[in-house]
């Protein structure tokens, strides 16, 4: 073992070379620490002291690391603690509560003293329906005439465009239809007859509203009509006289809500209008699907007035 930078010296002569230079005369290199000579020898190091100091400087290696290390630790349990108390710290309560124990009754926060929240009990009303509206006189006050029944100078109904012709309106509801079913709409209550003619391509529509107090009025007179009871065609305002002494024509009748509603489909050239008759029957129909579309309108346009109404 070397104890300093002045260790053996060691040469080439085998096992039996001299490794300690223990010739007289010859330098110390084996004595760092100024002691290590026996009295008797002074050439000869003292083994036990040499061993005895290199213990003490083990022991107090170890006792610097143990130091070294309490202290480490120490420090890094330092550093824990103030990382705990300053998450602790940062404005947010969540961390206060650390018992497992759940809250009993005793510990819930009371309410904030003021009035509990009340909820009334009665469902709101539903919205109005439309329909109830067109379906009674005493409901359906909105404005009628022929000019909200058919307004502008034509129609379109999916891309196919009709000019409107001449119209009427009458209080005698007799003077508006043919073939007895005057006495079908006096019966029954009817208070007035709305008509307007519309044409394209030679054919002609006369599409009229009859008007009752009540829905049960207007159905009763659709169900009392039979075959050949009619609406008169209404000619006029470039349109010619149809449906007149001797062509064949296409006649249909409904109702919706307070109102019957019929149409008269012909040609002004005299023509008979036949089964299978595309465009005459087309006609006919979108004139129909209009007026029942406006007596549609006029329910949702009164029924929506009175949802924003204020109430009393």
């Amino acid at each position: 073992m070397s104890f300093g930078q002045g260790g053996p010296q060691w040469g080439s002569g085998g096992q039996h070379h001299d490794p300690y230079n223990s010739r007289q005369g010859a330098p110390d290199r084996f004595d760092p620490f100024g002691a290590g000579r026996s009295a008797g020898d002074p050439d000869t190091p003292d083994w036990a002291a040499l061993a005895e100091a290199s213990a003490a400087r083990a022991r107090r290696r170890r006792w610097l690391l143990i130091g070294g290390g309490a202290l480490a630790t120490a420090a890094i349990a330092g550093i824990v603690a103030t990382a705990i108390v300053s998450s602790n710290d940062d404005g947010d309560d969540r961390s206060q509560n650390t018992s497992s124990e759940l809250p009993g009754p005793e510990n819930v926060p009371s309410g904030s003293g003021g009035p509990d929240p009340s909820f009334s009990s009665v469902a709101p009303a539903p919205p109005p329906d439309p329909k109830d509206f067109i379906s009674s006189e005493t409901k359906d006050t909105a404005p009628l005439s022929v000019d909200t029944l058919f307004p502008g100078k034509k129609l379109t109904m999916t891309g196919r465009s009709y000019a409107k012709g001449a119209t009427a309106r009458t209080g005698t509801c007799t003077a508006a239809v043919q073939g007895g079913l005057g006495p079908v709409l006096a019966r029954n209550g009817c208070d007035q007859v709305f008509r307007a003619t519309y044409s394209k391509d030679g054919v002609a529509v006369t599409v009229g509203v009859a008007v009752f107090g009540k829905e049960s009025e207007a159905k009763a007179a659709i169900a009392q009509r039979v075959r050949g009871q009619n609406l008169t065609p209404l000619a006029g305002a470039g349109v010619n006289t149809f449906c007149k002494a001797g062509p064949t024509c296409r006649f249909t009748a409904n109702s919706y809500g307070r109102y019957a509603y019929f149409t008269s489909t012909g040609y002004t050239t005299g023509k008979d209008v036949v089964t299978g008759d595309t465009k005459a029957f087309q006609a006919g129909d979108d004139l129909a699907e209009f007026v029942f579309r406006q007596i549609v309108a006029r329910g949702n346009a009164q029924a929506s007035a009175a949802a924003v109404a204020p109430a009393g």
